[in-house]
């Protein structure tokens, strides 16, 4: 191997020199919301379990579901689900080869952010 004198750079990106694209952190984000929507569907399988189980299971369980926290992770799951869906259509557009010019993706990420805000608000007071 060639003794090449490096300096002191780093050997790879950091956030001190890497500044994160729009593109990145909402790939990201959609990896997160994608496992936040296992965990909520988790929660409605144990309360499904809970209701075949018997009253007083089911009656925890139904505390828990309906008790501020369990309004405030359904209500985060909602936004986890419309924006999981418009993420992944984005990549089912990009698949197709199209809005691939850096400029156009982030148009397409913060509408996609938009979007999903806008369809949870709609859905919070429509249902």
């Amino acid at each position: 191997m060639a003794d090449v004198n490096r300096g002191n750079r780093p050997l790879s990106p950091h956030l001190q020199i890497y500044r994160p694209q729009l593109t990145s952190i909402t790939s990201i984000l959609t990896r997160i919301t994608g496992n936040a929507l296992i965990l909520a569907g988790l929660m409605v399988t144990w309360w499904f379990v809970a209701l075949a189980a018997g009253p007083d299971a089911f009656a925890t369980a139904d505390a828990f579901l309906t008790s501020w926290f369990g309004k405030l992770v359904f209500l985060g799951s909602i936004w986890a689900l419309w924006y999981h869906t418009l993420a992944g259509i984005r990549h089912l557009i990009w698949d197709a080869g199209y809005l691939l010019e850096v400029e156009l993706a982030e148009k397409l990420g913060w509408g996609i952010i938009g979007a999903s805000v806008l369809l949870t608000l709609f859905t919070i007071i429509v249902l």
